[in-house]
C-alpha cells in the first residue's frame, strides 16, 4: 500500500497525479509548469477548477486519453478533445484505458445546489498494482455504497463536506487509507486536515499531501 501512496502528489485543490507506468491526473489545475506526461487525464465535473482545458494542454500528449462523464459531451467539443481520444462514462460503467480498470461513480452535493446528482457528475475508482483508489470529486457524504482501499475525498465545506461529515462518511466507507483533499487555497484552510485527522477511527490511516 505505501508503495501506491509514495505515487500519489497533489498539485494543489483537486489535482491529483498517480505516478505509476501509467501516468494518471484527476482534475488537473494551476500545473506551474508543463510536463505533458500524462497517460490518462480524469475530470470528474464541469467547474473551473475541475475541468481547466488550459491546465489539461500542460499536461497532455498526442496519446492521451480523456475521461470525462458523459453529461460533458458539449464541454468537450468546446475545447478540441476528439472522440476518439475521449472516454465518456456514466455512473456504474466500468471499463478499462491502458490497462487501468476504471469505476465510475455518483458524485454530488447532499442538501447544496452546486454539483446536483442530475448532472450526471462523477468519481472514479482505479486500480493501480491491484490497489483501488477513490476519486470522489466535489461531493457531500453520499448513501451510495463505495468500496476501495484508498479513499481522496473533500474536506474543505462550502462545496462540499466539511472535515467532520468528511470523517464520518469515511468511517462508514472504512477504507485502509484516506487522503484529503479540496481544502487550503479556494476553499478550506489546513486547520481542516487537523479537524479531519482525529475523528477518523484509529484503524483508518490517515495520508495528508496536501500542506
Amino acid at each position: 500500500m505505501d508503495k501506491v501512496i509514495e505515487k500519489i502528489s497533489i498539485n494543489e485543490h483537486s489535482s491529483i497525479r498517480i505516478a505509476g507506468e501509467i501516468i494518471i491526473h484527476f482534475d488537473p489545475f494551476r500545473i506551474k509548469k508543463e510536463t505533458n506526461d500524462a497517460d490518462i487525464v480524469f475530470v470528474t465535473h464541469a467547474h473551473y477548477d475541475h475541468f481547466s482545458p488550459e491546465d489539461i494542454e500542460k499536461i497532455c500528449h498526442k496519446d492521451t486519453i480523456f475521461v470525462m462523464p458523459k453529461s460533458m459531451e458539449e464541454e468537450v467539443g468546446e475545447c478540441g478533445f476528439t472522440e476518439e481520444n475521449t472516454v465518456f462514462m456514466e455512473a456504474g460503467d466500468v471499463t478499462s484505458v491502458k490497462g487501468v480498470t476504471i469505476e465510475a461513480v455518483v458524485s454530488y452535493n447532499v442538501g447544496k445546489p452546486m454539483h446536483p446528482k442530475e448532472n450526471g457528475w462523477l468519481g472514479y475508482i482505479v486500480t493501480v498494482d491491484d490497489i483501488t483508489i477513490y476519486v470522489s470529486g466535489d461531493c457531500d457524504a453520499m448513501p451510495e455504497e463505495i468500496s476501495c482501499d484508498i479513499a481522496m475525498i473533500p474536506i474543505g465545506g462550502t462545496y462540499t463536506m466539511n472535515p467532520v461529515e468528511a470523517a464520518e462518511w469515511i468511517n462508514i466507507m472504512n477504507p485502509e487509507i484516506v487522503v484529503p483533499t479540496h481544502y487550503g487555497t479556494l476553499v478550506g484552510s489546513y486547520e481542516d486536515a487537523d479537524i479531519f485527522e482525529p475523528l477518523v477511527k484509529k484503524d483508518i490511516r490517515v495520508v495528508r499531501i496536501l500542506g
